[in-house]
């Protein structure tokens, strides 16, 4: 046995090494372009806006209607907002009708119910441009329940 060929002999590494590269870089190419194919990544950047709204109501009778200001906070599109809770009546009472561009601090709508609210939960849901996400922004009890 020759020692000294045995420690200068070291072809048998380098295909060793080249296959684990090989690998390697198929493996993290495939990752790459599966995520783009499959628009893993487009969710991850559409994040909730941070605002503050207030309600304040007005009951008369049977009917009502509450007035819903953005306080404070990130300016946003009018057509992401919405607001749920009782039936409401009327029509053109949307922030998109209102505010088509951007709903920013000092911005109201005004929504009308017929019947009371009765104690019905008020809420402004912000949804994302691509209707995938969506989260409720803030949220108040109307007045009238038990």
């Amino acid at each position: 046995m020759k020692l000294k060929q045995l420690f200068t002999d070291d072809s048998a590494v380098s295909p060793v090494i080249g296959v684990i590269l090989m690998v390697a870089i198929t493996v993290i190419l495939a990752a790459v372009i599966g995520s783009f194919v499959l628009n893993l990544g487009q969710g991850v950047q559409q994040t909730a806006p941070q605002a503050s709204f207030s309600f304040d109501y007005n009951t008369t009778g049977t009917d009502g209607n509450v007035t819903i200001t953005h306080q404070s906070g990130d300016s946003i599109t009018g057509a992401q907002l919405n607001t749920t809770g009782p039936t409401w009546a009327g029509t053109g009472q949307n922030w998109s009708d209102t505010y088509p561009n951007s709903v920013s601090a000092g911005d109201s709508i005004t929504k009308t119910v017929t019947g009371g609210f009765n104690g019905e939960t008020v809420r402004v849901v912000w949804t994302s441009q691509n209707g995938e996400t969506s989260a409720t922004l803030s949220q108040s009890t109307a007045p009238g329940g038990s």
